[in-house]
């Protein structure tokens, strides 16, 4: 198998060590028929494939993740964001998979997206950056696959946005996936959701430094915006329950007793971390970007019924979770998908599990999820 050489992303969106980016041979056309004259994506990898690559599991990540599933990241210092599901002895293991994760387009960490130079203009995408869609973003990994020699996959597994992409990639290419895995998301996007990521949208266009998308030809960035936004988000990645228990009404800081200057509570300096967090290692642009894709996604569109759209599931296994404290994704919703997959003809092994974490469960150790999945995969293995 042939790796592609490491080479540097132009512009700001060079990726961090132990990243390998992939270049794509010719311009890459996106479902909407904008082309892109150039294509890169960045991706990681652990363990060794077999000859034909059938021992190759691809991790789709959620929407700010990132290649480094696994491992420590070069610029935070943490673990990989499921870093308790791979590595030897864990679910996914690099002494018997063969471990693919590949920065979303569109993203950060040297994937082509907004804060990469377009190479005809010479400047910053920014709000040039054509829209992508899951599609987009799951045809173009499948290219990368074709380089690296890749013509079947064991397993395609992700959450939230991952799990988009891993039921996006049964539609696209049936033939080159013996089973998917979609975690904490539904067929389609309904109107809640997009609500919330509308409101993200406009935390981040709202801040006076966004400059109407052009920021970084600026020389600023509009940090307090997408860090209000990354707060929105994480709100409502996290289960009321779990908040009142951690937080409660608890008082971190008292303030004056004037309008504008409010208490610190204990639950808002924990949401002020995590946007701060995100700042340090994402793009405004891109944001606004994959939220919109994740807004357009549907599995059936308004032409045909759901089952109908998935018919290419037909025998194809797939693994679906839900998280009883999930109110971004609610159980009603992949209650509609689980049913539809078994209408097609998919081998659906469904899971519903009572963490208490919220829609982020999928991204936290709890056996509650975590050993069905392992059968699931051991069972993948023997087949």
């Amino acid at each position: 198998m042939a790796v592609m050489a490491e080479t540097p992303e132009t512009g700001k969106n060079a990726p961090p060590p132990g990243s390998h980016v992939w270049r794509a041979r010719a311009p890459f056309r996106l479902e909407s028929g904008a082309v892109l004259p150039a294509l890169a994506l960045a991706y990681r990898t652990w363990g060794e494939p077999t000859r034909n690559g059938e021992n190759t599991v691809l991790v789709f990540h959620a929407l700010t993740g990132d290649q480094y599933a696994w491992g420590s990241h070069p610029l935070t210092g943490e673990r990989g964001w499921w870093d308790f599901v791979i590595g030897p002895g864990r679910i996914l293991d690099p002494e018997r998979d063969f471990i693919v994760c590949i920065n979303c387009l569109g993203g950060v960490m040297g994937s082509t997206g907004p804060s990469s130079v377009d190479p005809v203009s010479g400047r910053v995408y920014g709000p040039d950056f054509p829209q992508v869609t899951i599609r987009d973003m799951v045809r173009a990994q499948l290219m990368l696959l074709d380089d690296l020699g890749i013509t079947r996959l064991r397993l395609a597994v992700g959450g939230s946005m991952g799990g988009m992409a891993a039921l996006t990639l049964l539609q696209e290419a049936r033939e080159r996936v013996a089973a998917v895995a979609a975690l904490a998301v539904g067929a389609r996007h309904h109107a809640q959701q997009i609500a919330l990521h509308a409101l993200q949208r406009r935390a981040i266009t709202q801040d006076p430094a966004w400059r109407a998308g052009r920021y970084r030809e600026q020389g600023v960035a509009p940090e307090a915006g997408l860090a209000l936004a990354r707060m929105i988000a994480h709100l409502s990645y996290r289960a009321p329950g779990e908040l009142q228990q951690r937080f409660g009404a608890r008082i971190r800081k008292e303030n004056a007793s004037r309008i504008g200057e409010p208490p610190l509570y204990e639950v808002e300096s924990y949401l002020a971390h995590h946007g701060h967090k995100l700042v340090r290692r994402f793009d405004a642009n891109s944001y606004l970007l994959i939220t919109q894709a994740m807004d357009r996604y549907d599995l059936a569109g308004p032409d045909q019924s759901l089952a109908a759209a998935l018919t290419p599931a037909a025998g194809k296994r797939v693994f679906l979770a839900s998280f009883e404290t999930d109110w971004l994704y609610p159980k009603a919703e992949i209650d509609e998908l689980e049913t539809a997959l078994r209408e097609a003809g998919a081998v659906v092994t469904r899971i519903h599990a009572d963490t208490p974490q919220g829609h982020d469960s999928f991204l936290l150790p709890h056996a509650a999820w975590m050993e069905p999945f392992a059968a699931f995969v051991t069972a993948l293995r023997q087949a």
